[in-house]
């Protein structure tokens, strides 16, 4: 069996590559023609959610797919929007939706919203990017972390962000082999042991976050020798990084159907 770190390597080695053969996926090129096709015409977030094919691809695209159930919830990330500090989206922790609205912003571009490079090819590119993290998950739940350390890592500015996100949290754990209890520690506590032994600043060093990624690849293999772990466990059973419990609540204070 080929070992996590060489399949990592194998796929972040040559991106380009590998994310051109998912494009080429007969279902990946099936959804994403029609992304690109309809999306540049929908010129209102009702259009938006009406059309449920392209909601579920750029929800996936950025991540969200477990959450796409929760309409009434997105709507309010979406309209209104992230310009103001107050908005919805910037009190959430999980930058996933910052992100989206940055793609989709409609609450500043109006019906100009869906013309604009990030909201086309820029979540065509997202997608690609989180099938391959998907497909890659199904075969070594290690690689599939790494790949999305190195994703996200580089936009991390604190230790506080690694623990924001269960799956960051859980590549930097193991990286400084700490026992998965330590999950249960005071948040702070936890903070500062990750920063005296991290310098965030590496993580936008392609070379020293490489290193750091080979180091965790070699420690998960060790760790994991047959895989046995779940997958998708600190995905949310999809991709992006599951529903906290604030999440949770924040959704049942909202109605179902995006209205």
């Amino acid at each position: 069996m080929t070992t996590t770190t060489t399949s990592y390597r194998l796929i972040a080695t040559d991106l380009p590559t590998s994310l051109k053969r998912v494009a080429e996926q007969p279902d990946v090129k099936r959804e994403t023609d029609y992304y690109l096709k309809t999306i540049g015409s929908v010129k209102t977030l009702d259009q938006f959610f009406a059309d449920t094919r392209l909601y579920n691809y750029a929800m996936k695209a950025h991540g969200l797919e477990d959450m796409a159930y929760a309409k009434a919830f997105m709507r309010k990330v979406l309209s209104e929007g992230i310009d103001d500090d107050k908005a919805f989206a910037k009190q959430l922790t999980d930058s996933r939706y910052t992100d989206l609205v940055a793609s989709l912003n409609f609450a500043r571009n109006g019906d100009a919203a869906t013309s604009f490079e990030r909201a086309q090819k820029g979540v065509a590119d997202k997608y690609m990017r989180q099938t391959l993290e998907q497909e890659a998950g199904e075969d070594n739940s290690g690689v599939r972390l790494a790949l999305y350390f190195e994703r996200m890592a580089p936009s991390i500015t604190s230790a506080y962000g690694l623990l924001a996100d269960d799956a960051l949290a859980q590549v930097t754990r193991t990286l400084l082999q700490m026992p998965d209890e330590v999950a249960a520690a005071d948040i702070d506590k936890q903070a500062a042991m990750i920063s005296d032994a991290i310098d965030i600043a590496d993580f936008k060093d392609p070379q020293k976050l490489g290193k750091m990624l080979d180091r965790f690849t070699a420690l998960w293999e060790l760790k994991n020798p047959t895989n046995a772990v779940d997958p998708l466990a600190v995905f949310g059973g999809g991709s992006g990084t599951g529903i906290s419990a604030d999440l949770l609540l924040s959704i049942n204070t909202l109605k179902l159907g995006g209205r």
